[in-house]
């Protein structure tokens, strides 16, 4: 977290619930400056609502495809337009899952893009418990 955020002694919050067999995972882990402000720096976050359909959708917009990180998995990644800027997000969607990585505040100088790809491959083969392809959905 350190090198992703510049951010020594961050103040980390949250916690998942990801109990098998239950549906979809949920939660978010949220770090945060050491001062009084505590601004967020980094947010990771678990929900049910992931779509095919928005990843395919923001790829045709720009954004970048992510790598395969879990076994029938879709994602994108990408960066804050501005010059200068390093916030930089990451979105997978597995099922119902939809795990978001975004470095609201990144280090000037790190890819920031790299970075939130490199979290994306540590945390979600642990959030998103069930890796065997979900079923495909069939019209009633």
């Amino acid at each position: 977290m350190r090198l992703m955020t510049g951010v020594q002694d961050p103040i980390v919050r949250g916690r998942f619930n990801t109990s098998a067999g239950e549906g979809s995972g949920s939660g978010g882990c949220f770090v945060y400056q050491p001062d009084g402000n505590k601004p967020k720096v980094l947010d990771v976050t678990l929900s049910a609502g992931g779509s095919e359909k928005d990843v395919e959708s923001q790829i045709g917009q720009g954004a970048r495809r992510l790598p395969e990180i879990v076994p029938g998995g879709v994602g994108y990644y990408g960066q804050d337009g501005s010059a200068g800027s390093t916030q930089a997000a990451a979105v997978l969607v597995r099922g119902d899952d939809l795990l978001i990585v975004e470095l609201v505040q990144g280090v000037k100088g790190r890819d920031s893009m790299a970075d939130v790809v490199a979290l994306m491959k540590l945390v979600a083969p642990k959030l998103i418990l069930d890796v065997r392809p979900s079923p495909k959905k069939t019209k009633s």
